[in-house]
């Protein structure tokens, strides 16, 4: 049950934002037009009630197995323009870099329904992985048969062999899409690639940063901000960044809790200034990392400096066992959607910043201030890109507000093109 201030604070986004929806489109139409924005993309979403934020944007989504069929459907349309505007010539072959965890079957679902979207969108396409972890596989043989979590067969080739019959002629590749972050750094074969590769390759989280994805969107939403008349915090977190940190170590958490202690302060100010009652938190992250690894929400800035080990450890290592040396600590909003009696939060998908759908992250064994994104989560296909036939999907949401999500996730969308640009002209 949403309390009379929530459903005051949560009218008056959806008030502004249809008044303002002419501007509000021509802004983001300014920023997008004819820029080459992400390929794909997934926009975490959390709604207080009082607020609603992005809480983070990954730029290699792989939960495309969690959309609806009319999402599906358009994202063979959008995935189609995309390419068909990054590939010169009449080349119809694609080739599909999956991540290296193969054993995780619902991951390979999210590939298998990939290959689905670019092959109905008119392209060949092959999925390959470094294989790394096993390379003698290359050795012995060209591609593995996986079975996926709902028991299908999807194919997974060696790269370094694929590579290879590309340069003696026997593959034809004329485009790369990345579905692997690169958490790792860039592997030599994919720097001497001949083909486009897209998302970029100096967009993974090698040297990508979540607190300067979340500058870029902290000035794109005080734009935003000035055409509805709201304050910018009502759509944006606080946060900072601290690096060169050993959590293991006493005196480096305490540094951290200091910064804490300051971003505490500025939330308890915007609380008291917007007559909120709950009691802040924030969230301590990675700040480069994917798959909810790294986060712990934090109620009062001296729960740092006493971790107990359990929460040291899951602070300290990150994807591919990545020691975290540098963190992000981002105010935490509490999310009040609840769907089947599981505490959920909001997930959007767009290629090329189009929607293509959406669901909930749920999760039973969490409580409305914590990262949902752990083992255990599940995933309600609630959120469809054709508001008439929503139905189909699941139970029926309030399109209102799912219009403010919407273009937040495009703001969102927006810093991450902001991002790459910049990651690329550091390389340059």
């Amino acid at each position: 049950m949403m309390t009379d201030v929530l459903l005051k604070s949560r009218n008056l986004f959806i008030e502004r934002v249809k008044a303002r929806q002419e501007k509000i489109h021509e802004w983001l139409k300014a920023y997008e037009g004819s820029k080459e924005l992400p390929l794909y993309s997934s926009v975490d979403i959390r709604d207080a009630g009082f607020k609603i934020a992005i809480v983070d944007t990954n730029i290699f989504p792989g939960g495309f197995n969690n959309l609806c069929e009319h999402g599906l459907e358009d994202a063979v349309k959008f995935i189609r323009e995309a390419l068909i505007r990054r590939i010169s010539g009449n080349c119809k072959n694609v080739l599909l870099i999956a991540e290296e965890h193969t054993r995780n079957t619902w991951y390979l679902e999210n590939i298998r329904i990939l290959e689905e979207i670019i092959r109905k969108a008119g392209f060949n396409v092959k999925t390959a992985t470094f294989l790394s972890i096993q390379p003698a596989f290359c050795e012995g043989t060209r591609f593995v048969e996986l079975e996926t979590a709902t028991k299908q067969s999807v194919r997974i080739y060696c790269l370094k062999r694929i590579l290879e019959d590309f340069e003696a002629g026997l593959e034809q590749f004329c485009l790369i899409i990345l579905n692997n972050d690169l958490t790792t750094g860039i592997p030599e074969i994919l720097k001497n690639a001949k083909q486009p590769i897209y998302p970029s390759i100096q967009a993974g989280w090698h040297s990508r940063l979540k607190s300067n994805h979340f500058t870029h969107t902290k000035n794109l939403m005080a734009e935003f901000a000035k055409i509805v008349e709201l304050d910018p915090w009502f759509f944006s977190c606080p946060f900072y960044a601290e690096d060169h940190i050993n959590i293991n170590e006493e005196a480096d958490r305490k540094r951290l809790a200091q910064t804490a202690a300051k971003l505490f302060t500025e939330i308890e100010k915007k609380y008291k200034e917007h007559d909120i009652k709950e009691k802040p938190y924030v969230m301590v992250k990675a700040d480069a990392g994917t798959y909810g690894m790294g986060v712990l929400p934090v109620e009062n800035p001296e729960d740092i400096i006493s971790l107990n080990r359990k929460d040291k450890n899951k602070l300290y290592k990150g994807k591919s066992s990545q020691t975290i040396e540098r963190y992000l600590l981002q105010e935490g909003v509490p999310t009040i959607y609840n769907i089947e009696h599981e505490v959920s939060e909001v997930v959007i998908y767009q290629i090329e910043n189009n929607l293509v759908g959406g669901f909930y992250r749920s999760h039973a064994q969490k409580s409305d201030r914590e990262n949902l994104n752990t083992q255990g989560a599940d995933f309600t296909k609630k959120i469809c890109p054709r508001l008439s036939k929503y139905g189909d999907c699941g139970v029926r949401a309030d399109m209102n507000i799912f219009d403010v999500y919407r273009i937040l996730a495009r703001i969102a969308g927006i810093a991450a093109h902001r991002e790459i640009i910049q990651l690329e002209a550091q390389k340059k």
